[in-house]
């Protein structure tokens, strides 16, 4: 089995040890396997919708993260039925985007989200 070498900061390692304590892996590098396993299950998911659909998109990020949520929402408007924003705890918040469109433009929409790094939590539940 080939090794991946990577670089973690204390806080997503105390997470992970956290994990490890709570649900029973074997071990730091179990944990990381599954993380990756539910992420390409997730993106072949989303990979296979098509045509119009209707979805709900989550995006957890902090306070100072706004101006980038705004710039992606106001790229893809089109696709927004609805938009909650909640402060959720401290300088955190969480947007609720009700989505109703082509399922290709909703995929590009959460990809934007997910690729950037100051986003915490990105989920996209699709019908």
């Amino acid at each position: 089995m080939p090794i991946v070498s990577i670089s973690l900061n204390d806080e997503i390692l105390s997470e992970i040890d956290k994990l490890q304590k709570t649900m029973g892996f074997s071990g730091r590098s179990e944990i990381i396997r599954a993380g990756i396993r539910n992420l390409v299950s997730e993106e072949k998911q989303t990979a296979n919708l098509s045509g119009s659909i209707h979805a709900i998109l989550m995006v957890v990020h902090d306070e100072e993260s706004e101006q980038v949520v705004t710039g992606i929402k106001h790229n893809h408007e089109d696709l927004i039925g609805t938009h909650l924003h909640s402060k959720v705890d401290g300088n955190k918040c969480m947007e609720l985007f009700l989505l109703h469109g082509d399922a290709e433009k909703i995929g590009t929409m959460t990809k934007d989200f997910k690729t950037n790094r100051k986003m915490e939590n990105v989920k996209l539940v699709a019908m």
